[in-house]
């Protein structure tokens, strides 16, 4: 793999990939969680991506993930 040759954002999605294989979700958002301190007011912000949203459409929507992330693999 030549990285000089990828894009940033192609190194990102590799890297993370490359990280949920080896800890698995839970450990790479752990260890994610070491170095993004974050911004922001997340709970009002939550509000302005889900107000709008029934409880069937997130859970289509978290399947759908799920699916697209199962076949990247």
């Amino acid at each position: 793999m030549n990285t000089q040759m990828m894009s940033l954002e192609q190194i990102r999605i590799t890297g993370m990939e490359a990280l949920a294989r080896e800890l698995g979700m839970v450990g790479m958002v752990r260890f994610m969680q070491q170095f993004e301190t974050g911004h922001g007011d997340y709970s009002k912000d939550r509000h302005k991506w889900l107000d709008d949203q029934d409880m069937d459409t997130v859970i289509k929507r978290i399947q759908e993930k799920r699916k697209s992330y199962k076949k990247s693999k």
